[in-house]
């Protein structure tokens, strides 16, 4: 695992994470081979500037990753695509370098063989993910990422305000409509609706363990 202190950034990971999970351990390896592949070995000293990561989940594994590598979207450093995928793709922009990480499925299989003797399907995971070889664990793509100025690290380019609800949009991810200038929520719709419901918001939980 290159030069990385395993169990360190594992116990940093889970308590940033507020509890220990099979998708912290796959994390913390997944963000440790990504930085190995792309050359990244000192991701929150000298190279913090060097490094964006896009993860392709936004459960367990990815604050691990976030952890690892001290990326984050405040520091526009992390990009969140939400693909469903339990994935990684690890940038290295002064090189132009860039690896996707992706957990491979057959690794569940492989825990209940490694760990017979843990009962526990997600303490047996837990283990068998710190034992599993890399090339067992994950499939690693060389990949191109093109990253807009608009969308790097820094102050934002550009600010405009909405000519239909007034707010204002920063970093060019206004659209024009009609000749209008306006925010994504006015022009194509909102995942929010004003005014609260009878039951307000809800939710729905399945009670399930992430990876």
């Amino acid at each position: 695992m290159g030069g990385y202190d395993f169990d360190s950034l594992l116990k940093e990971s889970s308590e940033f994470h507020g509890h220990l999970c099979p998708g912290q351990v796959l994390g913390v390896r997944m963000a440790i081979a990504g930085l190995d592949a792309v050359g990244i070995d000192d991701p929150k000293g000298k190279n913090r500037k060097n490094l964006v990561v896009f993860v392709e989940t936004d459960r367990c594994a990815a604050d691990a990753v976030q952890s690892v590598t001290g990326c984050s979207l405040g520091k526009r450093t992390m990009k969140f695509v939400d693909y469903g995928k339990l994935a990684a793709t690890f940038v290295n922009i002064s090189t132009g370098r860039a690896v996707r990480v992706i957990a491979r499925e057959e690794s569940r299989d492989m825990a209940r063989s490694l760990c017979p003797h843990i009962t526990d399907k997600y303490e047996a995971q837990c283990e068998a993910y710190k034992i599993i070889p890399d090339e067992s664990l994950f499939e690693l793509m060389d990949v191109s990422v093109k990253i807009r100025p608009e969308d790097m690290p820094g102050r934002p380019l550009h600010r405009v305000q909405c000519s239909s609800c007034g707010e204002f949009i920063q970093d060019m991810r206004e659209v024009f409509r009609n000749g209008r200038v306006l925010c994504r929520p006015c022009a194509d719709g909102t995942y929010y609706t004003v005014g609260a419901g009878e039951e307000g918001t809800t939710t729905e939980s399945s009670g399930s363990k992430s990876q």
